[in-house]
């Protein structure tokens, strides 16, 4: 069947384009698919200056160092572990087969989806699109990239780089606003990844439940540290500092707020921005901390803290720089768990300390919420960690630390409930943007084929015989 190439809208132009291709050429070989691969890490390694400042003029700031250790390190990590093991993900696995149809043999096999679509943020806008494509490239799909309006910049460069490294019939990036976003989600895609908000991911679905396309949404919520007891204060102050403050805290996995033993929730709230001053001196001219990424961003931030102060949440700072977009670090002790605060993904510098007197208590707190991307538990004990884990359900743990697990190219990333719709990295990536298609082969003597009809005794033996075991 021929397929027809619209000419007058460019994003269903793209895909009748590499549906054509893949008609005509079919999948990618394994051998193209490594080509691609090693076509992106050279164009990435080839232009991470660009590629940085581009991030940084999209931002208003952000360090370029920051950009290359967050982006560029783990996008690199990314292809270097699929392309160390695409060969070993593409073999067939083999499975049992049940002895009534023996001899025979069974495996499976992994098949590309066909064409997919990726629809990445703006808060990593070089990892969280090269880490879904790198996935999709190895699996052997034809992909359509739309990275986000709000780094409009990176968006323009990232698609240049793109057309000129790997054939547009294989990855093409499509540049636009959140029309252009909904028309990609509105396509007969094979396979749909959404990076974003919860409330968008809700809008994702519906256009995407349509086609009946299939959908992994990374979404984001409220991800919890708990401190236990027996944990060093000092340094969990400092981890969870490291992970919300990165960034500015625009970070989907970041610590969203910090459950104390309410006896020493206090202290840590102090501890937690001495550890802050010490990452950050000063915020106004810090070539090291970043701005937020919009006026609207800027001062739906300052609006929640307005709302928790008067509401008689006590706030910790360490002062702003208006004019550069930038809210320094702001720790919040004790705020109200109906304000928007504790309602909403702050996805900023700012994180409240909540105090819990059993630890049972804490648990209960956490499930008693959307389930949250991430879970930082902090404890030296194993028991008291196993307790944490059996108490609580997380799209991913890090154990003493933050946001350490998102980079892991052998884990699953993804999140559950609220918190997202499937995982990708790795294996568990080309998996998601695969088919997996069983196989039987029955041996020369085929028994399901003796017992067909007329039915007589032989099936009442072999029924018999069945039912039995």
């Amino acid at each position: 069947m021929d397929i027809a190439v619209p000419t007058d809208n460019p994003v269903r132009h793209t895909l009748a384009m590499q549906r054509l291709a893949d008609r005509r050429d079919g999948a990618p070989p394994p051998e193209q698919r490594l080509a691609a691969l090693a076509s992106l890490d050279a164009t990435l390694r080839a232009n991470r200056d660009a590629i940085a400042e581009a991030i940084s003029v999209d931002f208003g700031h952000r360090a370029h160092q920051e950009t290359i250790l967050a982006e560029l390190v783990p996008s690199l990590s990314a292809i270097r572990h699929a392309r160390r093991n695409l060969k070993r993900w593409l073999r067939p696995e083999k499975r049992r087969v049940d002895i009534a149809f023996q001899p025979g043999r069974a495996w499976v096999e992994w098949q590309p989806l066909g064409c997919v679509g990726i629809v990445s943020p703006w808060n990593y806008p070089l990892l969280l699109t090269v880490s879904p494509l790198v996935d999709a490239l190895a699996a052997g799909n034809r992909v359509i990239v739309k990275p986000s309006e709000m780094t409009p910049r990176f968006a323009a460069l990232f698609a240049v780089l793109m057309h000129e490294a790997i054939d547009p019939a294989q990855v093409s990036v499509i540049t636009g606003g959140p029309d252009t976003a909904r028309a990609l989600c509105a396509l007969p895609l094979d396979h749909l990844l959404f990076t974003g908000s919860t409330a968008i991911g809700r809008e994702v679905a519906r256009a995407a439940a349509e086609n009946l396309t299939p959908v992994t949404l990374e979404l984001g919520g409220k991800s919890p540290a708990l401190l236990f007891r027996d944990y060093d204060m000092a340094a969990a102050a400092r981890s969870i500092a490291l992970g919300k403050f990165f960034n500015a805290g625009q970070t989907c996995i970041a610590p969203d707020y910090v459950l104390a033993p309410e006896e020493h929730a206090p202290r840590f709230a102090q501890m937690l921005l001495d550890a802050a001053k010490r990452l950050y001196p000063r915020i106004g001219g810090n070539p090291d901390y970043t701005s937020i990424i919009s006026d609207h961003h800027h001062q739906r931030l300052y609006a929640i803290l307005r709302e928790a102060e008067a509401a008689g949440a006590t706030l910790l700072r360490l002062g702003d720089s208006y004019a550069e977009r930038r809210l320094g670090p702001t720790i919040v002790l004790n705020p109200p768990l109906d304000g928007r605060l504790m309602q909403e993904e702050i996805f900023g510098p700012i994180i409240p300390v909540i105090g819990y007197r059993e630890v049972n208590d804490a648990f209960r707190f956490i499930r008693d919420r959307p389930r949250p991307l991430a879970l930082y538990p902090f404890t030296k004990d194993p028991a008291k960690l196993r307790a944490a884990m059996t108490g609580t359900i997380s799209g991913g743990v890090c154990v003493n630390s933050t946001l350490m697990q998102c980079i892991q190219d052998d884990l699953p990333f993804g999140g559950v409930g609220l918190s997202g719709i499937g995982a990708y990295h790795g294996q568990d990536g080309f998996r998601r943007f695969s088919h997996a298609r069983g196989v039987y082969q029955p041996g020369r003597v085929r028994g399901f084929e003796f017992l067909a009809p007329p039915y007589g005794r032989k099936m009442r033996l072999a029924l018999r015989a069945m039912l039995l075991r």
